[in-house]
Parts: C-alpha cells; structure tokens; sequence
C-alpha cells in the first residue's frame, strides 16, 4: 500500500542548500539557512558549551532514559532568564518539560492545544513556514493577520482585527522577539497594548520565543513575553536554546506551561509527559546537560553571556551597513537598521531572486528571507552592488 503515498514538494530550503552546495563560485554567499555565522562565515559552537561538554564527558556516570519531562536541572535554570529572576515560576503557576529543539515544544505545545478542546490558532503573516505546517498536521484551523504593514512596522490595525474577531476555542501565536522572517518586532508600547487585548479577548496566547538574547539583549528580548505573561491567567510558552547557546544539530527547547491555579499544574504537564511519550518519547540529553552545566557554573555563564554579545554585536553592525546603504536600486535597505534578529525580507520579485543566485552567487528564500548573519564586512559590499544591479 506504500505506492498509494502521493510524492511530497521538495523542501525549499534543503534544495536552496543543494544549490549553493553545487556551485563552483569562491565569493557564493548562502544568505537561506537561518544559523549565526561569525565574521569568517564559520557557525561556531560557543566556548562555554565547549567546557560544559568537556566537564560532561568527565563527570557523566548513565546514559540512562531521564524520561518524557527530560532534564529537569536545565528546565529550572533557565526560567530566570525567561521568566525574571524575581519570581521565575510566578507563585508557583508555571512549571516546563524539555522538547527536542523549538520545533518539539511549537509541536507539543499545539498538541496540548487541539486536547484542550482549541480549534483555531491566530498566526502573523508572514510567519515560520513549521507555524501552519504543524497546525495543519494537527488539524487546527490558522486564521492568518497581516504582521508587517507597508511602512515596514508592525500592522497592529491587523492584530487588533483579528483579536476583536477571536473566538472560544481561539489561541494566537506570536514571536516574543526577532521575528521570523521579517526582523519586525512589537515595540514595549506595543507589547503592553497586546498583553491587554490578550486579557480583554479570554483566548490562549502560545508565546515563541526561539532567538531571545539576539535582538537587543536577554532581558530586553524577554519583554513582550513577561508582558503578556503578567496579564493572562494561562499560557504557553515554546523556548528554544539553538540560536541563543548555538546548538542547533543537538535540538534543545523548552516548553512551560502557566496556569491560573498551581493546583492546575500536574494535570497540564501530565498532558505535556504523555503526548511527548506518544511523539519521541524522551528529548536528547546531551546539548541539555550542557546548558544546564553552563548555568550552573558562574564562570562559564559570564563566559556564554560575552559570547552572545558579540554575537549579538556582529549582526548589529551588519545590520547598520545594511541601512547605511540607503536607496539601493529600487529597494530602501534603511529599515533593516531597526529589525532584530537573523532575518529580514527585501521585496525581491521572483525573477531577480533567480538573478541574484544566476549572476551574483546569491543563495536565499524566495520570499526574499535573507541571513543578515550570512552577510560579512568581506562580503557585504559584493551584496549591496548585486541588490542594486538586480533591482534597478
């Protein structure tokens, strides 16, 4: 019966992968996968996770199941840096369970969801391809809004739309920071209009926040979350440690769950333990127990908190380049300045994505995504001369 499977399109990023992979050109810049390059164009794996690896390779004793919740230590030790230092499980209403990267917990998290009874889910557009490729999986209904309006800033005229229509049965999911694929985030103003209309509209809001430390900081990129968190009676929150500790082949996540009453909580993560057991039964280890030594390890913390700065720092003044160019062309580059995170869209119709990669050497999603992370000061020149040729 396997020959009544209808073949599946071909992923666009693995086969923009293939592409760049196959040409023979020395200054080809794949600008598609969305992972941190340094200056080099190297994705390096940071020095503190390096010392916390070689301390777990001295010390571990069992490569024993840790069961469907994962590695509890690495759970609890990162929730001051998500949640505050102050009160992290706010009274005692959130607690989380390991996932297999941010994807796991965006999967569990909608499968929690669809069992509460959840039928729709309100998502930006344009959003994470795997947003409405899970929702679909699962069977819940995307009511899509607009993110980004024309000027380059959020359309909150279209998320005030689609929250006044939300209905019972109705979950939003929104960035918490560097938005995915635009690079456009809510303001803090914007953020405290958000968390209220998320108050006023009763429905469940499932907060992503897979690039926290990238935007503008760790506690700066946190806002919008603690925001909506301070507002609600529930929520859920997808986390993930790929971009933030550089561990994306080891799939490190999160996934927390706040509720109105912590009486509440051990029926919630029981749901969570048992659809995580259905779906990969138990998260990897190895990139958690790592994070985990990381932080709790003074030293190597202040260590991992440098090496995210000057991360974060790169792609600031790529960024900066970037805006500095100006009117290139028959595009304006000058808005990336003020976008955060690994990406940003630059109107390319079609064909000049296919000149770009035909006559520049120029890999990137169709839809214009670009790695700002992808571009380096060698290369940055070579990328705005191709944007203007191409646009022009």
């Amino acid at each position: 019966m396997l020959n009544d499977l209808k073949q599946q399109p071909a992923d666009a990023l693995l086969a923009l992968i293939k592409l760049h992979n196959n040409d023979p050109r020395a200054d080809k810049i794949d600008l598609g996968v969305g992972v941190y390059k340094t200056a080099e164009g190297d994705t390096p794996v940071f020095g503190a996770i390096k010392a916390a690896e070689a301390k777990l390779v001295a010390e571990q004793d069992s490569k024993a199941y840790l069961g469907p919740e994962g590695d509890m230590g690495f759970v609890e030790k990162l929730m001051p840096y998500v949640f505050g230092k102050q009160d992290p499980t706010m009274g005692g209403r959130i607690e989380g369970m390991q996932t297999p990267g941010g994807t796991g917990s965006l999967r569990l998290a909608l499968a929690m969801v669809k069992r509460a009874g959840y039928t729709r889910v309100i998502v930006g557009k344009p959003s994470w391809p795997n947003h409405n490729q899970i929702c679909a999986d699962l069977g819940l209904d995307v009511l899509e809004f607009n993110h980004a309006a024309a000027d380059g800033s959020t359309d909150m005229d279209a998320l005030r739309g689609a929250l006044a229509s939300a209905q019972a049965g109705d979950a939003i999911l929104l960035h918490g920071c560097c938005h995915n694929p635009t690079g456009i985030d809510y303001t803090n103003s914007e953020w405290d209009e958000i968390a209220g209309l998320i108050a006023d509209s009763k429905i469940l809001p499932i907060l992503d926040l897979a690039y926290q430390g990238l935007g503008l900081g760790m506690e700066e990129d946190a806002y919008g979350l603690r925001r909506v968190l301070a507002a609600v009676p529930e929520a859920l929150i997808c986390y993930s440690c790929d971009k933030n500790f550089g561990l994306y082949r080891d799939r490190v996540g999160a996934l927390y769950a706040l509720v109105a009453d912590p009486a509440d909580l051990t029926a919630v993560m029981s749901n969570g333990h048992s659809l995580a057991r259905a779906n990969w039964s138990q998260p990897p280890d190895h990139g958690a127990a790592a994070v985990r030594l990381v932080l709790e390890d003074e030293a190597l913390t202040s260590q991992w908190l440098d090496e995210l700065d000057q991360m974060r720092d790169r792609m600031r003044q790529v960024r900066a380049k970037l805006a500095a160019a100006g009117k290139t062309g028959g595009v304006d580059l000058t808005a990336i300045g003020d976008q955060n995170g690994l990406f940003s869209i630059i109107p390319f119709t079609p064909e000049q994505v296919q000149e770009m990669r035909s006559k520049h050497g120029i890999y990137f999603a169709g839809s214009g995504r670009i790695n700002v992370a992808g571009l380096t000061l060698g290369n940055i020149d070579q990328f705005i001369a191709a944007v203007a040729d191409v646009t022009a």
